[in-house]
């Protein structure tokens, strides 16, 4: 029997083999994903806020992106000469409230892309922008990434199993 573990905005979560991590709702939010090839461990980050937090903020820090990949990286216990084998996918960033001067979607995206190129990882795959709210579902085990776009069906984003590093 899978565990299967929510991950809810603002948390980040881990788990091995047996595990299935899914997020909430996806808007404007951003779910990162990051699979160990090796050692066939995976974490989600559902992040809500760009940048990192500030040194007085009473929100949790883990809503910010910095501080919720930062986390995620740290639970993982991944080294930086390790950072090759990780699969890495991105998903939401969506204008689901359709405001032409929303630009909270916009800034996430744009941060969590700065904040994975800052510390050297490569995204794999990427669900990201339009104006639908996703979901994200994350099988350890065989390192498959299933989103739902909207009222859609759920459909494989990536899939990096067997310690093959697959392309985008």
């Amino acid at each position: 029997m899978k565990d299967i573990v929510h991950v809810m905005t603002g948390e980040v979560n881990v788990g091995g083999r047996n595990c299935e991590l899914v997020s909430g709702a996806i808007g404007s939010c951003i779910v990162v994903t990051v699979y160990d090839r090796i050692n066939r461990r995976g974490g989600m980050a559902h992040i809500m806020l760009p940048g990192a937090a500030p040194e007085d903020s009473r929100i949790p820090r883990t809503k910010y992106a910095f501080n919720a990949i930062e986390d995620l990286l740290r639970r993982m216990r991944i080294a930086p000469k390790n950072l090759y084998r990780l699969g890495i996918c991105l998903v939401g960033g969506g204008n689901v409230l359709k405001r032409k001067d929303d630009c909270v979607c916009r800034c996430n995206i744009l941060s969590v892309k700065e904040i994975t190129k800052y510390m050297n990882l490569v995204v794999s795959a990427e669900s990201l922008g339009g104006e639908e709210r996703r979901t994200a579902r994350f099988r350890v085990e065989k390192g498959e990434v299933y989103i739902t776009r909207g009222d859609s069906k759920e459909m494989l984003l990536w899939r990096g199993s067997n310690g093959a590093i697959d392309e985008k």
